[in-house]
């Protein structure tokens, strides 16, 4: 029996899978084997003991502590892509909002309520003042190729806008998806110094944050509109004030809003709209569900962001699992421990992410001998593993 823990409101269809009599689904519990979430802040929690997996609905982890999660052994899940077309579609209406002055048009048009048949008159006197451009025939710089950056390039392109692209890391996966029609960007500065519009889709990491700042600004072309539906840090608060008044950028559209970038001038902000839809929380609802479900039953891990993708077939056989240090002669250690225990291998995997692993044994169904936890503990005592689990 799992326990499993909810730290935000999950979608019930995702809490569907596991409903058949082997978890226990629960807001409260000072020890389950996985939790679910959203985006509640887990730095001030300590990490349970018991704590196998976390699965957060949504592709950005940064409320959770990834790093200590992975010293622990602990798998962090994320759902790249299941709200990739939500995201897509405000970038684009984004787009379309901020090209024709919609936002101060439809205010406008408002505060004419009460002036009677005078209305018709007054808007065709003042539409004037909210004259826009058009999409079509502009050039759209997209800064990270993934789930999302991929299908407004392709969609954009159906739009009849000119598509760059600047992804130095575009998986395989992503490459089939993209149109032959998006032109490759070399650098950032060739994004920056040709395109019209500009939307960034990049994780937050050390060599993002603040990449949109004044040494950028002003290689890019005045007039350009800018598009963050990645994460606020991206962008250098104080630089893009500077560059709203300068008119460098013409208009700011975040889903990050705070009090700084309210009191900016041309700022649209959206209430981190960008996967609230009842479509995309289901999605990700039921990938983070399956994710953490697959791992706690078979070891299997898909979509991990601190450990490998690791998927070795699971036919109900004997399985032990270890999270390790990448490092030398680490299976060799787990091998000769199993085989001091007269346990022979029937099939094995091993995967490495940076400076950890992933292994998967699987215990040839021959042996009698039950697993037991001593096996586990010599295995875990073996340095630098961070954690071993039995499936059996």
């Amino acid at each position: 029996m799992y326990t499993i823990q909810t730290l935000n409101n999950i979608a019930d269809i995702g809490l569907d899978i596991f409903k058949d009599g082997s978890y226990t689904v629960t807001k409260e519990d000072s020890n389950p084997d996985g939790v679910l979430l959203r985006s509640f802040n887990m730095h001030n929690l300590e990490l349970p003991e018991n704590l196998k997996g976390i699965a957060r609905a949504g592709a950005g982890v940064n409320n959770i502590p990834v790093e200590a999660c992975t010293e622990k052994g602990i798998v962090v899940f994320n759902t790249p892509g299941a709200n990739a077309n939500a995201v897509k579609e405000l970038v684009l209406a984004s787009m379309l909002m901020s090209s024709r002055n919609l936002l101060d048009g439809i205010s406008w048009a408002k505060n004419l309520h009460g002036q009677g048949e005078a209305v018709p008159q007054l808007v065709e006197a003042g539409k004037k003042e909210y004259v826009g451009t058009e999409i079509r025939g502009k050039r759209l710089g997209i800064i990270g190729l993934g789930a999302i950056g991929v299908l407004v390039a392709n969609d954009a392109l159906s739009l009849g806008m000119e598509v760059m692209g600047y992804d130095p890391y575009v998986s395989v996966e992503t490459a089939w998806l993209l149109s032959r029609q998006v032109q490759r960007a070399v650098n950032l500065e060739q994004i920056f110094s040709t395109c019209d519009y500009i939307t960034m889709h990049v994780p937050l990491i050390d060599q993002t944050r603040g990449m949109f700042n004044m040494e950028a600004f002003r290689t890019m072309k005045k007039g350009v509109r800018l598009f963050n539906f990645s994460r606020g840090e991206l962008v250098n608060e104080d630089d893009m004030r500077v560059a709203l008044e300068e008119g460098i950028v013409a208009s700011y559209v975040t889903d990050f809003p705070n009090d700084n970038v309210l009191g900016m001038k041309n700022v649209i902000p959206t209430p981190h709209l960008g996967a609230s839809t009842y479509e995309s929380e289901e999605n990700c609802a039921i990938m983070a569900s399956r994710q953490l479900k697959e791992y706690l039953e078979t070891g299997n891990i898909r979509n991990s962001v601190n450990y490998p993708n690791v998927e070795l077939p699971y036919f109900g056989q004997k399985r032990i699992t270890v999270a390790h240090k990448n490092v030398p002669n680490m299976v060799g250690q787990m091998t000769a421990s199993l085989a001091e225990h007269g346990i022979n291998i029937a099939d094995m995997i091993n995967r490495s992410k940076g400076s950890y692993a992933y292994t998967i044994i699987d215990i040839d169904n021959g042996v009698d001998a039950k697993i037991k936890d001593d096996i586990a503990e010599k295995i875990k005592n073996i340095a630098g593993v961070a954690a071993v689990r039995i499936i059996q």
